[in-house]
């Protein structure tokens, strides 16, 4: 049966529609702690240095800065739409109830694209440091193994994909954890390798690239942070919701600026400091090098500290990706098939299909040649997430001020205006994404995606939604109310 509201149709489906499509799992605040400190510690062992190049030590460390504000403000008002909306759209959720299918789509494509495209460049960058290791192995091959056994174990049962991404976890903390205390006490810290990077003319040492370094350096900033706001989409699958996903969040976020505040001081102010630090592909390897001499030993340990972060990044992203999509095609956005679960009570559909996708992606970075495709993937992620924020910082203020009855068992400490800098901080981020034109590929690559998904809403997806999908039957009884 048809229903239409406005230009949109709803179906209505019968209960074994949602039988078939049901998610089962029991996080607590430490599981969901781990599963958003490992979708990011990656960050923190590539990608961030190249904040250095474009903006020098105090130019990233201020952007850093900034973003850590806006990442704390976001966390704070998505702890509270997730415990007022605990649905597995997440993001996706929240839009909708604030601004309609529309953009709840739209935001939720931009969630699926950043985390899609966070997973094929996890994938490259493993593959590109297992190479020297064991040169006969083709890098698709390593690519497929990765995607095999993370997708394997996610399909496999939420309870063990939780215990995994809580396991890797530690073990990529601990070797943060080991890197900056061997360098401390090692005596390789200098101070002075921080400023090494020649100002520009005119510029001071303090800020080589000036203040425009440091709106330059704000997409890396990010790095440090992006994907904690992945906790949302656990909420189908956790334990006492309105305790363990803001304590998961907030416990979460600021465990990750005290990794970032370490690796941006200790990384740099080692081997050749900020000049080279802000070029090269694996940043800690510089350390490494200065404190047991090049060759085989530090090339062997930097290999396993840097899997080691990538991998609880890959494996706790896999889960993202799969949520999101297993969300909109469960409310009829993708095609409902997608959504379908099985016995272990996982999206194994969605997670199969956003890993071929991914691998699509990861065979299209690697012939680009690009030596500059790092920095680009950094910034294609950083675009789609930043749209995201937005979306999501203006939801909560809107519904703080259409909706002031909805129930919230916990609600954030900064309350709107916390989510109006957010929001600013964002738009900010969001600028500079555009302005930078080295950063502009990223920009377009994400720009034809979100355009071919806009096509799709309109000409199918806005005629096959779901009225009984958690998401939209919530938004749909709070619209009746409003009427």
């Amino acid at each position: 049966m048809q229903k239409s509201r406005g230009f949109i149709s709803y179906e209505k489906v019968p209960d074994s529609y949602l039988r078939q499509r049901q998610l089962r799992g029991s996080a607590n605040a430490w599981l969901l702690w781990a599963l958003g400190v490992g979708a990011v510690i990656s960050g923190d062992f590539y990608g961030w240095n190249y904040g250095l190049a474009v903006g020098g030590f105090w130019g990233l460390a201020i952007a850093t800065a900034l973003m850590a504000v806006m990442y704390i403000c976001m966390v704070y008002s998505i702890a509270e739409l997730s415990v007022a909306l605990p649905h597995a759209g997440g993001f996706y959720s929240f839009t909708r109830h604030a601004f309609g299918p529309f953009l709840g789509f739209f935001c939720g494509i931009c969630v699926a694209i950043e985390y899609l495209i966070a997973t094929a460049a996890v994938a490259v960058t493993v593959s590109s440091y297992i190479s020297p290791l064991a040169p006969a192995i083709p890098n698709y091959l390593v690519w497929l193994i990765v995607y095999a056994i993370f997708v394997l174990i996610n399909i496999w049962g939420t309870d063990l994909t939780f215990y995994v991404a809580l396991f890797i976890t530690l073990i990529a903390i601990l070797v943060l954890a080991i890197f900056s205390v061997s360098i401390l006490l090692s005596g390789l810290f200098n101070p002075d390798l921080l400023l090494n990077i020649p100002p520009n003319p005119g510029q001071s040492v303090w800020l080589p690239k000036g203040w425009g370094g440091v709106f330059a350096a704000i997409p890396y900033g990010i790095w440090f942070y992006l994907a904690i706001e992945q906790l949302p989409l656990a909420a189908e699958e956790t334990q006492d919701i309105n305790r363990s996903m803001p304590a998961g969040l907030i416990t979460g976020i600021y465990t990750l600026i005290v990794l970032s505040i370490f690796t941006l001081i200790l990384n740099t102010g080692v081997g050749g400091g900020a000049v080279a630090v802000g070029e090269a592909a694996a940043p800690m390897i510089l350390g490494l090098e200065a404190y047991f001499g090049p060759g085989s030993t530090a090339t062997l340990i930097t290999t396993f500290a840097l899997i080691c972060g990538l991998f609880a990044s890959f494996h706790t992203i896999v889960y993202a990706y799969g949520r999101i999509l297993f969300s909109l095609s469960r409310a009829g956005y993708l095609p409902r098939w997608l959504s379908v679960t099985g016995k272990t009570y996982t999206p194994y559909r969605a997670l199969c299909l956003g890993a071929v996708v991914a691998l699509i992606c990861a065979v299209l970075i690697s012939v680009s040649g690009d030596s500059g495709v790092g920095p680009v993937l950094v910034n294609m992620s950083v675009f789609g997430a930043v749209i995201s924020y937005l979306l999501v910082m203006l939801s909560y203020i809107k519904l703080k001020l259409s909706h002031p009855n909805l129930p919230r068992p916990y609600q954030s400490p900064l309350g709107i205006w916390g989510a109006a800098i957010g929001t600013f901080l964002a738009m900010l981020a969001l600028i500079a994404c555009f302005a930078v034109p080295d950063y502009r590929p990223g920009v377009w690559g994400v720009a034809v995606f979100l355009a071919i998904a806009t096509l799709y809403f309109f000409l199918h997806g806005k005629n096959h939604l779901v009225a009984q999908a958690p998401e939209e039957r919530a938004a749909l009884i709070s619209e009746s109310t409003m009427q």
